[in-house]
């Protein structure tokens, strides 16, 4: 046995340094992946409500159309009121 004991002991400091590496990487990969689930699950449902959203408004153009009703016009803009103090 050509090891001493100064020998084991940096070998056992740097399988624990290694180790605890080894746990830290994996549990970044494990929050990494469980974030990348998240958004995908927030964008499939980004896409369900926008094509619910598109679908609704087709339909009350439709219906506005069939109904012979004019667009809403936007509200007219008041005009500014000028006190002059004399």
């Amino acid at each position: 046995m050509t090891d001493s004991k100064a020998a084991q002991k940096r070998d056992a400091n740097l399988r624990t340094a290694q180790g605890a590496s080894q746990v830290w990487e994996n549990r970044k990969t494990q929050v990494m992946q469980e974030i990348a689930a998240e958004n995908a699950a927030n964008d499939a449902k980004t896409v369900r409500l926008k094509a619910l959203r598109l679908e609704k408004e087709a339909q009350d153009a439709e219906a506005a159309r069939l109904a012979g009703d004019k667009p809403a016009a936007p509200p007219k803009k008041r005009a500014v009121r000028r006190i002059v103090v004399s």
